[in-house]
């Protein structure tokens, strides 16, 4: 189930956020279910100066866990740069989840203001994984500037609507160079299993577990289903056909009267 980004190698193809959890307890539980090895947490939102239990990053297993920081809440390229550096500053990480939102209501990336600000942080070394829309081509041009991976959204962040376009992420995959991870508006276990049939190399996800009614279990259900998913995917589906196909063929079958 491994696979690799920038040199680095995952064993989980499932990645989930800090956000929105009931408790710091609840989050760490939910981690450990899912059997993530990577999290994405907000730069804007770590407190640097909490200590102890306070701390978000106290309750994430840095020896178990690799930590994205990424650039939520910006709105601009120059913002996002300002963040991203603002993390690795902190000691958090050269990588960054890179975001950056043109619109308030649904929190679509703006891809113009994505394209600048990953040309920029590529060119300081930042390992630049940016959110963007299921679009092949702005996938392709993020590729081209150097992004180590592309996330192109399932949906509009926190919808919990699935896979929207499925066609444009497989077509996505289908011509990338990078690892492709499906980010944003997966709602439940199935949702993620489409993403992983489609092929892609990952899923990303927060809203889904934690604001589940049980966001242990349903971490579980998502590692669960990340993992079917890509099974799936590699032992090839049959064709779909518009007519029945008997499961057991009639050539060599004993009738009624013992001939075949």
């Amino acid at each position: 189930m491994s696979f690799v980004i920038a040199g680095r190698t995952f064993r989980s193809r499932l990645v989930v956020g800090t956000g929105k959890y009931p408790t710091h307890p609840i989050m760490q539980a939910a981690h450990e279910a899912s059997g993530t090895d990577m999290v994405t947490v907000a730069v804007r939102r770590v407190d640097l100066a909490a200590k102890g239990e306070a701390s978000l990053l106290h309750w994430i297993d840095r020896s178990k866990i690799f930590l994205l920081p990424n650039t939520a809440g910006c709105y601009t390229a120059d913002d996002a740069v300002r963040t991203a550096r603002l993390g690795q500053e902190a000691g958090l990480s050269n990588w960054v989840k890179l975001e950056v939102l043109g619109d308030e209501k649904t929190l679509f990336p703006d891809n113009e203001a994505l394209l600048v600000a990953t040309r920029i942080l590529v060119k300081e070394g930042f390992i630049v994984l940016p959110y963007t829309n299921d679009d092949p081509i702005v996938c392709r041009k993020l590729e081209d500037a150097g992004a180590a991976a592309v996330m192109p959204l399932g949906a509009p962040i926190g919808s919990g609507l699935g896979i929207q376009n499925p066609n444009n992420i497989s077509i996505i995959k289908e011509q990338a160079g990078v690892p492709v991870i499906v980010d944003a508006g997966v709602g439940t276990a199935s949702d993620a299993a489409i993403a992983m049939e489609l092929g892609v190399d990952g899923v990303l996800m927060n809203t889904a577990i934690a604001c589940a009614t049980d966001p242990v279990k349903m971490a579980a259900a998502m590692r669960h289903a990340v993992e079917g998913g890509r099974l799936a995917f590699e032992a090839g589906r049959i064709a779909k056909k518009r007519y029945a196909s008997a499961s057991s063929p009639v050539d060599g079958l004993i009738t009624a009267s013992g001939r075949g």
